[in-house]
């Protein structure tokens, strides 16, 4: 289970999407609300926005709240955003590399606070730099292995233009470079082909392979992570066998 496309699908294993449902979506009114700021409210002509509307449907969000963030932006009324937005790049446990993104509008409390999360759990932030070389920006696009046949997604999935398809743990890994990543999800989604999750995320080059006690403190300190109020994205390239999953769950 490597942590560059399944950290995702530790937290719909482990229930906790749904128990935190709202700061999911304030994390994603956040963003659409700084996309809208930055490159106008036309979502054909701005793809950051496109991007962020696609993950609030993944996530079910309401049209309304969708709406009044685009306002909120376009607008720049009050909340329309002072966020200074932030790459924090650190170690885990066992060496694994971290990537955070953050949207903060108090970024010497924020990074205090996240400096805490890495060295309480055996972890430290790292200059910038020191991992972020070893991440690419990509899309990815997870189907259920019951969903389709991996030679049929194959051929679909390439010709479409995505890069590669990956097969792990039940699940197939669709991967794209951002440009061709909403193309390649609508060729799949006019096909039928359900997805589990779409979205543009940083793939690590490589991973890094975590023994039980190390991954348990690597997934306490991704979930604290991702529970700061600042925190948009966690990224990381750790490793963790199904048999220690299991063990963990």
């Amino acid at each position: 289970m490597s942590g560059h496309s399944k950290w995702s699908t530790i937290k719909r294993k482990k229930g906790a999407i749904d128990a935190k449902r709202g700061k999911i979506f304030t994390k994603i009114i956040k963003e659409i609300t700084l996309a809208a700021k930055l490159g106008g409210g036309d979502i054909e002509g701005n793809a950051r926005l496109r991007q962020a509307i696609l993950l609030a449907k993944e996530e079910n969000m309401p049209k309304d709240n969708i709406e009044r963030a685009i306002k909120k932006g376009i607008g720049g009324g009050e909340g329309a955003a002072n966020y200074e937005e932030v790459t924090y790049e650190g170690y885990g446990p066992g060496g694994a590399a971290v990537l955070v993104e953050i949207m903060t509008d108090k970024k010497n409390r924020t990074v205090a606070e996240i400096r805490h999360i890495f060295s309480k759990h055996g972890g430290n932030l790292g200059e910038n730099g020191c991992v972020a070389w070893m991440f690419s920006k990509k899309g990815s696009i997870v189907i259920d292995k019951k969903a389709i046949d991996e030679d049929t997604l194959m051929e679909l999935a390439l010709e479409a233009g995505a890069e590669d398809v990956k097969s792990e743990d039940g699940e197939y890994e669709v991967i794209t470079d951002p440009a061709s990543f909403e193309v390649v999800k609508k060729v799949l989604d006019a096909k039928g082909i359900k997805h589990l999750q779409a979205r543009i995320s940083m793939i690590p080059s490589n991973t890094v392979k975590l023994e039980a006690n190390k991954a348990e403190q690597m997934l306490k300190m991704m979930e604290k992570l991702e529970d700061n109020d600042d925190v948009q994205n966690v990224y990381s390239n750790f490793d963790i066998d199904e048999d220690v999953m299991k063990k963990l769950s």
